[in-house]
């Protein structure tokens, strides 16, 4: 559920003022009177709780969920428990979107309550610097000049945030280093489309950053949805990194530059990601995979295989790819240029291409796109 450092939250309502506040419909009228704490996901819930089930492939955690209240479709809505609240939507993520601005209003910053930060003596804040209310800097953090720590962010001891770098919502360990410009615990990519266009989902995570991480220059790490978005202990992460909302990323990871990761996918310990990748999201990648750059990555990885190409597939695999992709490009290459010598005759008297293993001869043979 949101950390009460960054959200202050309003409620509680009952089930039946929220559905009558969005448009919606009770399951059951009988469940009206339910009242309602806060918002959580399926498999965090507790029995004050609403979440939202809105795909079929979060059945088994909507059967097992301790939720008091959902929110879902009707025809989504098959496997309830008796004492479960329902709300039925035809549109239950746009509704999903108002309930939570319902119990988390955006705050204007003059009417927050204003708790001092706590900074240990032995920090160094270079000029320019802001440090919000309520933040916690531990002993040697060094603040380089201009960047903002946001209110409620927690830095474990030794930290370094690099000029004009921002932090918010975010809890993050020991002998962390920031580098300049990095962006950390801004709101997630989070729309769902409305009768009027996207509708911006509330983004209520946060960022929970392990000790000895180390984040590049201009990287752009997302909060959680309503989760954590997570990064392990000892990864190091290149400049110009884009981590969406709800990734969870383990130990020892290493990510090079320009890689895109997409919302909740998960990633195992010591996974290392070529530069320019590009990630699915909902998807899960084994502990050591390895991919090579540029790779683009959509269905899930077993753990300790090397990956390249787009869509990628194993590294010995790719190689083939490639390999013959170039023996077929030379040998159309090589009949072109025999028929132009010969001034371009009919098929009869066109040489036939070297045999490609693998490759059928009529498709070895066939004229180049946009050849005559």
């Amino acid at each position: 559920m949101p950390d009460p450092r960054f959200f202050q939250r309003a409620g509680p309502f009952s089930l039946a003022e929220l559905a009558a506040r969005v448009g919606a419909a009770l399951g059951d009228a009988a469940a009206g009177a339910l009242t309602i704490s806060d918002l959580a996901p399926l498999d965090e819930a507790q029995p004050g709780d609403l979440s939202l089930f809105a795909e079929p492939r979060h059945g088994a955690a909507f059967a097992a969920t301790a939720a008091g209240a959902v929110l879902t479709t009707a025809a989504l809505a098959t496997a309830r428990r008796a004492t479960m609240g329902l709300i039925l939507s035809d549109a239950p993520r746009v509704h999903y979107a108002a309930i939570a601005r319902l119990f988390y209003p955006e705050v204007a910053l003059d009417t927050a309550p204003h708790v001092p930060p706590t900074i240990a003596p032995d920090c160094r804040i270079e000029a320019g610097a802001a440090i919000g209310a309520g933040a916690v800097l531990g002993a040697r953090c060094r603040i380089a000049s201009n960047a903002v720590i946001a209110p409620g962010v927690m830095l474990g001891d030794d930290c370094i945030v690099g000029a004009g770098a921002s932090i918010s919502h975010a809890l993050i360990g020991r002998a962390v280093e920031i580098y300049p410009g990095a962006r950390i615990g801004t709101p997630g990519f989070g729309f769902v489309p409305g009768e009027r266009g996207p509708v911006r989902v509330p983004q209520l995570g946060r960022v929970v950053i392990g000790d000895r991480v180390e984040i590049g220059a201009n990287t752009t790490i997302d909060r959680g949805a309503l989760g954590d978005t997570v990064i392990g202990a000892g990864t190091m992460i290149d400049n110009l990194v884009q981590i969406a909302h709800n990734v969870r990323i383990g130990l020892g990871c290493v990510i090079a530059a320009q890689v895109g990761i997409a919302g909740s996918t998960r990633i195992g310990d010591g996974v290392m990601i070529g530069g320019q990748s590009a990630i699915a999201d909902h998807l899960t990648i084994g502990a050591g995979v390895r991919m090579a750059a540029r790779s683009g990555v959509m269905r899930d990885v077993p753990a300790g295989i090397t990956i390249g190409g787009a869509p990628a597939v194993p590294i010995r695999q790719w190689h083939r790819q490639t390999a013959t992709l170039e023996q077929l490009a030379e040998a159309r290459r090589l009949g072109n240029g025999a028929d132009k010598a010969r001034g371009e005759p009919g098929t009869a008297d066109r040489p036939r291409p070297a045999r490609i293993r693998g490759v059928p001869r009529r498709l070895a043979s066939a004229p180049a796109v946009g050849s005559r």
